[in-house]
Parts: structure tokens; C-alpha cells; sequence
């Protein structure tokens, strides 16, 4: 016999498992807040590639007409509804309600990261990818400014690459010295938007063939891309339905992405498989 009876205490609290929480892109591309309708329409305007005339013979500066191009986006709708019965509510350890609208929200948030990337997917130009160099990088920039893409525009000029291309990253000299850059990205946290040769990095796990010989990445603008979405009526909401005694959450939201101008992105691979 055993000769002490043991007790095991369960902690209240609960600790939130690891997976992303927020979006990292919604900020990243050009947004719009629908409030009606399942589809909106972006205006994209330029000259059509006009060149400066000279007055006419008859006396009068010879006109011409804008080229205008509309994007529609279709909006889908999106949803996620974690439930757990009265019995579970009562039995289970820590707060059962707030387990699943902290869940539902993490779900919802990916899923317009997870939107945005799709349609980044859909881009047809792409450059030649390597191991994070700053040559890489000059490369790949100029290659989007021989498209008249604005890359000197640093507050709207983006990446969007692997954990693995960023691990590259932080060992060239480049990158991490204060010899070439002002903000040292070695000291101090991790932060979630890094500004390093007049762009603007994001890196996500969620990225085509991350963590393989074969991811994808991009370069972008901000205005290439397009995101839509419900958010002055996106819900999150908890309730209890008394006839079938059981809790639930909601996330709800309507939104949908789209390539605005193609020329404004450009993909580029990376081999991540070296990190096991």
C-alpha cells in the first residue's frame, strides 16, 4: 500500500497555445470597408503610357483620354463557431467562453492573412531568388522600378517572406550593423515590421512552400494588391442556447482580396529547407 495519497491541483488560468493571433497584411495593401453589396470596384488611372504633344497646326493641343481600369473584388463570407455543451462548460478547467472567443478571433485573423496571400499567389511576374543578399534584394527592387513601380516610395513598399528567408536576413552585415543601418534589429525584441532598404518586411510561416526547397516570397507595393471587407460590421460574438444547454462563439466577416496591378508584384523564390 502506498503509504501517501497524492492530490493534483489544476492551474485556473489557461495558457493560450501557439499560433498566430493577429493579421500580419491587412495593413500591408490597399483597403477598403464595404458597407453594402457583395462586391466592390477599384479605379485604377493612368495616362496609358502618354508622352507630351506639341500644339497642333490648326492651333490646338491635341487631347486625349485617361485610361482607367475597374478591379471588382467579390466578397465570400467567412465563419468559425467553436461550441462546447453545458457539461463541458461546467467540467472543464479555466474559462470555457472565454477558450473560444479568444480561438474564434486567432482563426478569423488568419484567414485574412490566409486571403491576402491568395491573391498574391495569382501575380504572374516573378525574379530570380538566392540566399538573402543585399544584391538580391537591390535586384529584385530594381526589377520592379523597370515597371514604373514607385520603389523609392518606402512607406508603401513591402516584402512579404518566410522565418527562413529572415533567419538569411539577420546574419549579413548589411542587415544587422550599424555601419549600414540606423535601427539595430538585433538588439532589443522581435519586430513585426522591419523598414531595411526602403521597404517595409513582413515575414509569415504561412507563405507557399514555406519551411521547403521551394517557398515563395514577394515584393510589392501597396497599391498592386486590394483587400475588402465588411469591418464596420465584422462580429465576434458569444451566446447560449438554453433549449440544447450549450455555449458557443462566432467570428464572422465578408471581405475578399484581388491583384489591383500586376506589374506591382513580383515573387521570388527561396530554398528554406536548410532550417530543419
Amino acid at each position: 500500500m502506498a503509504d501517501t495519497s497524492y492530490s493534483v491541483q489544476y492551474r485556473d488560468e489557461f495558457i493560450a497555445g501557439f499560433e498566430q493571433g493577429m493579421s500580419q497584411l491587412s495593413t500591408a495593401v490597399t483597403n477598403d470597408a464595404q458597407t453594402k453589396g457583395n462586391q466592390a470596384v477599384f479605379d485604377i488611372v493612368d495616362s496609358g503610357g502618354a508622352s507630351a504633344v506639341t500644339r497642333g497646326v490648326n492651333g490646338l493641343i491635341p487631347a486625349r483620354a485617361d485610361n482607367e481600369t475597374q478591379v471588382p473584388i467579390t466578397l465570400q463570407e467567412w465563419h468559425d463557431k467553436p461550441r462546447k455543451t453545458g457539461f463541458n462548460m461546467f467540467a472543464s478547467q479555466g474559462d470555457g467562453r472565454a477558450k473560444m472567443q479568444m480561438s474564434t478571433r486567432k482563426v478569423m485573423n488568419r484567414k485574412i492573412d490566409d486571403d491576402i496571400i491568395a491573391a498574391l499567389n495569382l501575380a504572374t511576374n516573378s525574379g530570380t531568388g538566392g540566399a538573402a543578399t543585399l544584391a538580391l534584394v537591390q535586384n529584385l527592387v530594381a526589377k520592379l522600378g523597370r515597371q514604373d513601380v514607385d520603389v523609392d516610395d518606402d512607406t508603401n513598399m513591402f516584402a512579404l517572406a518566410t522565418l527562413a528567408f529572415r533567419a538569411e536576413l539577420y546574419q549579413i552585415k548589411e542587415f544587422n550593423s550599424h555601419d549600414w543601418v540606423e535601427d539595430k534589429p538585433l538588439v532589443g525584441p522581435v519586430r513585426k515590421v522591419l523598414r531595411w532598404n526602403g521597404i517595409n518586411w513582413i515575414f509569415s510561416n504561412r507563405l507557399p512552400g514555406a519551411g521547403t526547397a521551394n517557398e515563395k516570397c514577394f515584393i510589392y507595393h501597396r497599391a498592386a494588391v486590394g483587400h475588402v471587407a465588411n469591418m464596420t460590421e465584422a462580429k465576434i460574438v458569444a451566446g447560449y442556447n438554453e433549449e440544447d444547454d450549450y455555449s458557443f462563439a462566432r467570428s464572422s466577416i465578408f471581405m475578399g482580396s484581388a491583384v489591383l496591378q500586376n506589374k506591382g508584384i513580383l515573387s521570388f523564390p527561396h530554398d528554406g529547407s536548410a532550417i530543419g
